[in-house]
């Protein structure tokens, strides 16, 4: 399964029984999966189980869905009459007209416009018949979601190779570099000793012992080792896992424990430009996993 980006957009349509259902769905990046849903008035009791269908296709990040219905739903609906109301606004009528001495005949229409002798009811719905018709809806809504998520991935895994050549091509430079740094430096402590010893003649065995120290000091052979582990591991995720967002975003913290640990062994300007160039890198790769889930 290819990587995904947590920035998506979705939308659903369907039409049920006369009912228009229509879902949209935004996805942003976060750190953890962060649900929240606006439901029609009267259909909170499917919260949970839109819940659970989107976390079965969203591992992490803030998720906001819209769900509106519409349509003719005039089959759901039954008029009822209250008659023992209606009857009391008819002798109620009466008694004005004969107190009153009001002539006229009272009509139905005119009782029923009273309050509460309709009375307009919703019958109910089947639970199980609305839930399939909203699990469909939502399950295109999150189809069409999942799609632009993949192509966002396919982008940002494309750009991350890009700029994890780049870093190889770098940390290639730095290790050779490291030899003719050595020789150099070498040769710098020949000077400064014979400068400083005059005539008296250097013990041999004391300059390979120095030598051997400063070796050892400006040796970073252990970090570019697990620099190239942390690159290869880093390829393996981005060519076969899916859901590798915070493996990603914890190896690129290690990428940059090793060139900050790279960066304080070797005392050197050009070296140092290209740890810059490194951590820059990282920077901008780090910014992009942020975004893959």
């Amino acid at each position: 399964m290819p990587i995904k980006s947590m920035t998506g957009f979705g939308r659903g349509e369907s039409t049920v029984a006369g009912k228009i259902w229509v879902a949209e769905l935004r996805c942003v990046n976060n750190r953890y999966l962060d649900v929240k849903m606006k439901l029609p008035k009267g259909y909170s009791i499917f919260e949970e189980r839109i819940r659970k269908l989107i976390s079965s296709w969203h591992q992490r990040g803030r998720v906001d869905l819209i769900l509106t219905v519409g349509g003719d739903s005039s089959e759901m609906q039954q008029v009822k009459v209250n008659l023992e109301l209606a009857g009391n606004y008819h002798q109620a009528l009466l008694e004005i007209s004969s107190a009153l001495q009001i002539p006229g005949e009272i009509s139905t229409t005119l009782i029923a416009s009273y309050p509460d002798v309709l009375i307009r009811e919703q019958e109910s719905e089947d639970p199980e018949q609305i839930w399939s018709a909203l699990e469909m809806v939502l399950r295109e809504t999150l189809q069409n979601c999942d799609t632009m998520r993949m192509q966002e991935g396919r982008l940002l895994q494309d750009d991350l190779l890009a700029r994890i050549k780049q870093f190889v091509r770098t940390v290639d430079n730095i290790e050779q570099s490291i030899p003719v740094l050595l020789q150099q430096r070498q040769r710098n402590l020949e000077e400064r000793l014979e400068k400083l010893l005059g005539q008296i003649q250097l013990d041999p065995s004391r300059l390979a012992q120095e030598v051997a120290i400063l070796a050892d000091r400006t040796d970073v052979t252990e970090e570019i080792v697990r620099l190239r582990c942390h690159i290869k591991q880093l390829c393996s995720f981005l060519e076969e896992e899916a859901g590798v967002g915070r493996k990603l975003d914890f190896l690129i913290q290690e990428f940059l424990r090793e060139v900050n640990t790279l960066a304080s062994k070797i005392n050197d300007a050009s070296i140092a430009h290209m740890t810059v160039d490194l951590k820059s890198e990282l920077e901008k790769m780090r910014e992009q996993v942020q975004n893959i889930e």
